[in-house]
């Protein structure tokens, strides 16, 4: 971004005048949170912006988030913010009345030589608009349009407007922007030896136009060869093919003028078999320009060739004078065929079997004449014989292919106009659109009769019930449905994409690339490991990835979705594996609009995009993974409520409480065993192979991306503690503050001026000994009144145990009070359960890993590559690297 010399300099240059100056200026102070507030409703996804240094939203997945890449890596681009303040646009309506309208636009652009607002719309969008409201939007040219008032508007303060469509994105350079991001957002080297990068150059040097594939073929470190291409020193063409998925399509040089002084291979058919020269290939009926004059190829023999030149005069030439004349290029070949190859395709898959069985026949009995051998006696009238040749030759001339003259076209045959008259078939149109696909959702019968009706009254022709029925239902299911019963109920009958765009695939094209997040209610109940009481089904967050089908994380809890859910099981994937997704994408919930939990994923560089409300589609891979959790495991163990679905049917005997006997600690061991496991070592139907290898396939093709990986410390995990429901606890005097029924205490709030205040403070779900308070502009680590019994238990008993307890008194009466002594005795003494036994033996034989892990020492991330160091306890907090955390309030 542009500091206020460099902006006072940039004005200067453009000699812009000192309202407008103002203006720009406004634009560049104006908060990211009012423009969040502005659009709230509307926002499907954010991207955390390193030009910017803010996360930038947009509307739509299609033409602005591309639009954002265009801009992002621009180096013409000085600066952009989304959703600037509103502007007014002066035009006359459609019905000739003058209106003024204040619009909020998508951009502001500020470019190195100007600055204006762009607006980007679909090209449907925009074809609708220019029907709705000429003298705003107009098509200048295809695929360009303008906004008059909105160049009128910015031309006489020295801006410009652009109305961005669509169709000027480069497909091939959006998605790979997306794939080298990491690497181009990486702030340090890769921790790779220098040999290694120096041997890539070299043998590029060597080979100039090796292709992607081949490098990585050699073993090379994916890393370093996609650091190098995101850094420039290796170049490749990111308009000419997908880095992904067209390796053996990509192809490496050293500089942008060793590719440009390499000749490329023509990609063409062969033509003649002399000297295996590549030349242009043409057909019987091409176009050719042979010095200044077009010829028509009539006749392409095996030694000679007949052109027809408009005076309709002939020259026969042979083969290698024709070909000469092509390699030199003094004969240019065009294309003048009267159907494309679609159409030429479409003919034959059209065909029904008996017309090709047909056109097999009859080329089994022409074929011998046609290549100059007599015609063998088939029994076939001389007539018919003579025709089918005839046929043949012209198709061949006109179409290409001859085998299209043999087809019977018995489809064609016969009068194939309807019979009804034009009235009727108008008035049949009118009453199943304005009639039958309406809200009233009226019957085919009613509607019906009303049209016998006005076909009597207008004296024409009454169709059949069954004619009426047939044109009904020719109509398209999902257009009809949604007329009827609306874009929910029709959702079901619209087209499913294998792709939701060409830039990004549905399913990304790496591991770690789209990672989907959301929440389900198990389909179980769930007991008291205490008093064997029933607590209800929990919920289960999980975080998949989409390209491998794997699930990176979950989080199992009684409380319902929030964003505690959504930071824990971030915490736990990144306690796992050490990073964050690229691109995190999530439904409407509320829980995922959190300002924790927007500003966790903005800080980690993590795009996130809202799914569609009531499209279960964009989200089948996080909804399908839930419906196999149920029915491969949850529906399996007692106490599972498969049968509470058809609630007639449940009596006191089957009932699921009776039944009960699973406890959160048990199923939660049993969970994860079958995800990491099981689940995760079972062939997926739609990979062809298990997700645990699909995913490490994909990084060791990909690239193991080292500059996304998080450091698992005390500042990390701050950042994902939630806090209580109002977010903030009172300091009260020798005791400290109170979070979840547990007082906390810290040295610092022996101050007389903390003493009584309300200060921010956050809670860590998986250890009930410590919390954290923000004093004085950092955050302090608070510990129990009985932290001494706390610690040592690892994170999973205590979490467990916490649970249940938290549960327990939800269903309690307001009197129950669940005390920081209750809590340590459940923990301590003889209301300890097996469970928690259990898992303190298992702790005692673990000692080693647990140890690392609850002390926050380093750990290490799935690849051998990468240790992540980790700060101690005993570190934090540190004067000299304060954690700049501001507080907000609660978002839910």
């Amino acid at each position: 971004m542009l500091n206020s010399s460099q902006f006072r300099d940039w004005c200067l240059k453009l000699q812009l005048r000192e309202s407008t100056r103002e203006q720009i200026q406004q634009i560049r102070s104006s908060p990211p949170s009012r423009r969040v507030q502005s659009r709230r409703g509307n926002v499907s996804g954010r991207y955390p912006s390193q030009k910017m240094g803010m996360t930038i939203q947009f509307e739509s997945h299609h033409h602005e988030l591309a639009g954002i890449y265009s801009m992002e890596y621009d180096s013409g681009v000085l600066e952009y913010y989304d959703q600037p303040p509103k502007i007014k646009l002066n035009y006359e309506s459609a019905s000739g009345r003058q209106v003024g309208v204040e619009h909020t636009h998508d951009f502001f652009v500020i470019r190195q030589e100007r600055a204006g607002w762009e607006e980007w719309k679909t090209t449907q969008e925009l074809t609708q608009l220019t029907v709705k409201m000429p003298n705003r939007y107009q098509q200048v040219e295809p695929g360009r349009w303008q906004c008059p008032p909105g160049e009128d508007y910015a031309n006489v303060r020295g801006l410009y407007y652009l109305v961005r469509t669509e169709t000027e994105i480069d497909w091939y350079l959006q998605r790979n922007l997306y794939f080298l991001e990491d690497y181009s957002r990486a702030s340090t080297e890769l921790d790779t030896p220098i040999s290694n990068q120096e041997k890539i150059m070299g043998l590029v040097a060597t080979q100039p136009g090796i292709t992607l594939s081949k490098l990585l073929e050699l073993q090379f470190n994916p890393d370093e060869i996609y650091r190098l291409i995101a850094t420039k020193k290796l170049y490749i063409d990111l308009s000419a093919a997908d880095l992904a998925s067209e390796a053996k399509k990509v192809q490496l040089f050293l500089s942008v003028e060793t590719a440009y002084s390499i000749p490329q291979p023509i990609e063409s058919e062969n033509f003649g078999d002399t000297n295996n020269q590549i030349l242009v290939k043409p057909d019987v009926g091409s176009q050719i320009i042979w010095d200044g004059i077009n010829w028509q190829v009539l006749n392409l023999g095996s030694t000679e060739v007949t052109l027809l030149n408009p005076p309709q005069n002939l020259i026969n030439l042979t083969i290698t004078v024709f070909e000469e004349l092509i390699s030199s290029g003094k004969i240019t070949v065009i294309s003048n065929k009267t159907q494309n190859q679609s159409e030429i395709y479409s003919e034959i898959i059209d065909a029904s079997e008996s017309d090709c069985a047909e056109a097999n026949r009859r080329y089994r009995i022409v074929a011998p004449y046609l290549i100059g051998s007599s015609p063998r006696n088939q029994n076939v009238p001389r007539s018919s014989f003579y025709r089918w040749i005839q046929s043949w030759k012209e198709a061949e001339q006109t179409k290409g292919y001859g085998y299209l003259g043999l087809l019977p076209q018995n489809s064609k045959k016969g009068n194939r106009q309807s019979k009804l008259p034009t009235l009727t078939l108008k008035l049949m149109d009118e009453y199943i659109a304005q009639d039958y696909e309406t809200y009233k959702q009226k019957g085919k019968r009613a509607v019906y009769g009303a049209l016998v009706n006005a076909c009597e009254q207008q004296n024409t022709a009454v169709p059949s019930y069954k004619t009426f029925l047939k044109f009904c239902n020719s109509r398209p299911d999902y257009e009809q449905t949604k007329k009827r019963q609306g874009s929910r109920a029709a959702y079901k009958y619209e087209p499913f994409y294998w792709e939701l765009e060409f830039t990004t695939p549905r399913h990304g094209d790496r591991p770690w690339a789209i990672c989907h997040l959301d929440h389900t209610q198990l389909d179980i109940e769930l007991v008291s490991s205490k008093t064997q009481a029933i607590l209800g089904r929990p919920w289960v967050t999980f975080l998949s990835d989409a390209y491998s089908r794997r699930i990176l994380a979950l989080y199992l809890t009684f409380d319902p979705p929030s964003y505690r859910s959504c930071m824990m099981v971030m915490r736990d994937c990144v306690r796992r594996y050490g990073r964050f997704p690229q691109c995190l994408v999530v439904d409407g919930g509320k829980e995922f609009s959190s300002i924790y939990f927007e500003r966790l994923l903005a800080m980690y560089e993590c795009t996130s995009k809202t799914r569609p409300g009531g499209k279960p589609r964009f989200g089948s891979v996080c909804e399908r993974l839930f419906g196999t959790a149920n029915t491969m495991f949850i529906h399996n163990l007692a106490g599972n409520t498969q049968i509470t679905k058809n609630s007639r049917q449940v009596t006191t005997a089957v009932n699921p409480r009776r039944h009960a006997v699973w406890t959160l600690g048990s199923l939660y061991q049993c969970l994860c065993n079958w995800v990491y496991e099981f689940y995760d070592h079972q062939e997926h139907l739609a990979l062809g192979q298990s997700p645990f290898d699909a995913y490490h396939q994909g990084i060791a093709q990909t690239g193991l991306r080292p500059s996304r990986l998080i450091l698992y410390d005390e500042n990390f995990r701050i950042l994902t503690l939630p806090t209580t429901s109002k977010g903030t606890a009172k300091v009260i005097s020798n005791q400290g503050v109170k979070i979840n029924y547990l007082y906390y205490w810290h040295n610092s709030f022996r101050n007389g001026s903390i003493e009584k205040t309300r200060v921010n403070v956050r809670y860590d779900p998986s250890d009930a000994g410590v919390a954290y308070a923000y004093v004085r502009g950092q955050w302090v680590r608070c510990i129990s009144q009985y932290y001494s019994i706390f610690h040592g238990r690892s994170e999973r008993e205590i979490q467990l145990a916490t649970q249940e307890l938290r549960q327990q008194h939800k269903q309690h009466s307001q009197k129950f009070i669940i005390t920081a002594k209750a809590l340590a005795d459940f923990l301590e003494g003889t209301q300890a359960t097996e469970s928690i036994l259990m898992q303190r033996l298992k702790d005692g034989e673990t000692k080693d890993i647990l140890s690392t892990i609850s002390s926050h020492e380093e750990i290490k991330s799935e690849s051998p590559q990468k240790t992540i160091p980790v700060v101690s306890e005993t570190e934090f907090p540190q004067p000299q690297k304060p954690v700049e955390i501001k507080p907000y309030e609660e978002f839910w």
